[in-house]
């Protein structure tokens, strides 16, 4: 940075207005819960903010006030709420962070709940801006390509002279493409004074926090522009229409970042990342993949195609596909998919194996352990080495309580089998295919648990005469019978 202040020294405040009803999202969620890149609008607008390390930091809120804070008690402790009883415009509502923060000397920041693109870098700029010029007012500009409903800039030679809402604006004046983002550093002696000599003589009947530049130029306060080139970082949000477009150019700058971090997209188009998720390089995400909240993926994994992942850990080496896991954990080297289905507290381990059409649950699946292909694996302990064969059932629910079964290292369950919880099967053992184990199986013993085949001869003549199946079973019989005939 050009000037080291505005690294080293904090701003006295962070303002962050929160309180629009966002009455064109039609929604019964609070505009600035609404996410983008798996994050809160307001999440993002925070960690913005806390870029610059402010000494405190509000957010005014309003519609949707109770769920708004209960947000923000979980996701930032440390930020203070402020109530805009009325929302009479954005100066009424940083009048009212301002009432929240009480005697505060040194710089302002202000900004906005729903501009999701905003970086930290961007703030800390603009602060270095206001810092370096001496500014007593210092106005976030873009120029964008449609600046209808924006405020304008009005310059005057190197300062801003006033901003002009778009109701307000004269013909000429709404020609001006540099638009106001509403993002602003105040000196905090100016705020509080400007935010005093509010008044609503304008068209919407609003306290509007613009005019503070105004009051700043009549007192003789330098009101100056810091014109981001990046002008998506100071496009809000307003309706789903937008937020599918934030989204969307969010995700794009995320893909970007890690394929310049080595990680290999093979069609960003149909690739979505979230914020928080961590790669490492040589990672490759196939088509189709979703990698959402605080998702890791270590070196040489392959995720996708058609791969929902949500807060999982996967290990070096690591293959997914098409399939969809949460709250797990997955190994170096171990293959998960196709059409698997990893439910929270699934571990699975080093080469590990969960294949085709397996659903798993809290089971914690050890060092080359496979569960290979239509089973169901449910609160278990299998060690290292086990295989489990198709179709195998966990039975861990008895309509009251849910158990645990154990199988121990290097054990062999056949297929079409029901481990009915609890149970334990030692390390070593085998259990027949088309078995019920109710109780345990020691070490190095096979269990057998299923009834004794009889086969009944003429039953289907019997029972199913001038049917399909009696006509091919007197076929199948007569020619069994002339083999025999022959071999005498």
């Amino acid at each position: 940075m050009s000037d080291d202040r505005s690294v080293m020294t904090p701003v006295a405040a962070v303002v962050v207005m929160a309180a629009g009803a966002g009455t064109r999202m039609k929604s019964a969620v609070p505009k600035v819960l609404h996410k983008v890149a798996g994050k809160s609008m307001i999440s993002l607008a925070v960690d913005a903010a806390d870029a610059l390390t402010p000494d405190r930091l509000v957010v005014v809120v309003g519609h949707g006030r109770e769920q708004v804070s209960s947000h923000l008690a979980d996701i930032a402790p440390h930020v203070v709420v402020a109530v805009q009883e009325q929302q009479l415009g954005t100066g009424d509502a940083v009048r009212a962070g301002l009432a929240a923060l009480g005697e505060v000397d040194g710089e302002v920041v202000v900004t906005s709940g729903d501009v999701p693109l905003l970086a930290g870098e961007t703030l800390i700029a603009l602060v270095e801006a206001h810092r370096r010029d001496g500014n007593a007012v210092t106005v976030l500009t873009a120029t964008v390509p449609d600046p209808t409903g924006y405020g304008r800039i009005i310059r005057s030679a190197d300062q801003v002279d006033r901003i002009v809402e778009q109701a307000d604006a004269a013909p000429d004046e709404l020609q001006i493409g540099e638009i106001n983002s509403g993002i602003y550093t105040f000196d905090a002696a100016a705020l509080r004074a400007g935010i005093a000599s509010l008044t609503t003589g304008n068209a919407q009947g609003e306290f509007y926090l613009t005019d503070v530049i105004t009051h700043a130029r009549s007192q003789g306060g330098r009101v100056g522009a810091w014109l981001l080139s990046d002008h998506l970082q100071t496009e809000g949000v307003n309706d789903r229409i937008q937020l599918a477009e934030r989204n969307a150019e969010a995700n794009r700058r995320i893909l970007r970042h890690w394929m310049a971090e080595g990680v290999t997209v093979i069609d960003p188009a149909t690739t979505w990342v979230h914020a928080e998720v961590d790669l490492a390089t040589d990672v490759t995400l196939l088509p189709g993949t979703s990698l959402e909240g605080a998702t890791s993926v270590a070196t040489g994994a392959t995720i996708g195609p058609d791969t929902t992942l949500i807060d999982v850990e996967v290990g070096e080496g690591a293959t997914v596909t098409r399939s969809h896991a949460e709250l797990a954990t997955i190994a170096a080297g171990a293959t998960v998919g196709p059409f698997s289905y990893l439910r929270p507290g699934t571990e699975l381990g080093a080469a590990g194996k969960i294949g085709a059409f397996v659903e798993t649950k809290k089971a914690v699946i050890g060092a080359g352990t496979k569960v290979p292909h239509l089973t169901y694996c449910g609160d278990a302990i299998l060690g290292e080495g086990v295989n489990i064969g198709a179709g195998t059932i966990f039975a861990n629910y008895d309509g009251v309580t849910k158990s645990t079964t154990v199988v121990g290292d290097n054990s062999f369950v056949g297929s079409d089998s029901v481990l009915v919880a609890p149970v334990e099967i030692a390390p070593g053992a085998y259990v027949a295919a088309g078995s019920t184990i109710t109780s345990a199986v020691g070490p190095g013993e096979l269990a057998v648990a299923r009834g004794q085949q009889r086969n009944i001869a003429g039953w289907v003549a019997r029972k199913r005469p001038g049917s399909k199946s009696e006509a091919s079973a007197r076929q199948a019989m007569a020619e069994r019978d002339a083999v025999q005939e022959d071999d005498k």
